[in-house]
């Protein structure tokens, strides 16, 4: 028998007042999201969402960290924040639209030395990075079409127990809808089973925001 509880707007709105409180600035950063960006702004992640990488970089001591998938900056913020002393986010993102709202809120919040964004093809970015396994968490969360691209530039990089976060896994439920077969609900549906049959880790999905997996370096 499932245990997963229907998700009313009742108690979605009960559930989002019974976290740890944003500050004005986080909820400024979503308001003029949405006046900026319209519909796009959906891209964001759900403020729940971004209490809860908060709180995962945190309990993981994060050195370093990986954001694949900016936009205006409401995750990076999160992250950045759950870093361990001295530890540094660095971001990948391909609008310099989007992200420059990101950097004036990464300033106001006094964040900018702890976050690098580098503007350009993720992919590339990655590959230029060392090939040590030394990244402690990463958020992927940018073009469903390279997801399964990212992860595969990701996990090799990740320190044996590091954790990788990937987003919008359930894509409004079409994942599960055979009619639906567009590139993005493809490439997520790849990606969910690339990461279901990967033996260098453990995962699950979670029913967090649009669908959450968490990744867990074994080795």
């Amino acid at each position: 028998m499932s245990k997963l509880t229907p998700l009313t707007d009742e108690l979605y709105d009960y559930l989002c007042r019974h976290r740890s409180a944003d500050d004005p600035i986080l909820e400024q950063l979503r308001a003029e999201t949405l006046s900026l960006f319209g519909d796009a702004s959906r891209m964001q992640t759900a403020p729940e969402q971004g209490t809860f990488l908060r709180l995962l970089t945190a309990i993981l001591g994060t050195k370093t960290a990986i954001e694949i998938g900016v936009f205006t900056g409401h995750s990076s913020i999160q992250i950045a924040r759950g870093l361990a002393p001295g530890g540094k986010l660095l971001c990948f993102d391909v609008s310099e639209e989007y992200t420059q709202v990101a950097r004036r809120y990464w300033e106001r919040v006094g964040l900018s030395d702890r976050i690098q964004l580098t503007l350009g093809s993720a992919i590339d970015s990655l590959a230029s990075l060392s090939a040590e396994a030394s990244i402690d968490f990463a958020f992927i969360d940018a073009d469903k079409t390279n997801y399964i691209s990212y992860y595969e530039a990701i996990v090799p990089r990740l320190r044996p127990n590091g954790v990788l976060a990937v987003d919008n896994v359930l894509w409004s439920g079409r994942v599960i809808d055979p009619r639906d077969q567009s590139p993005d609900t493809v490439a997520i549906r790849a990606c969910n089973e690339h990461i279901l049959a990967d033996d260098r880790v453990e995962s699950v999905m979670m029913h967090v925001a649009d669908g959450l997996t968490l990744v867990r370096k074994l080795s």
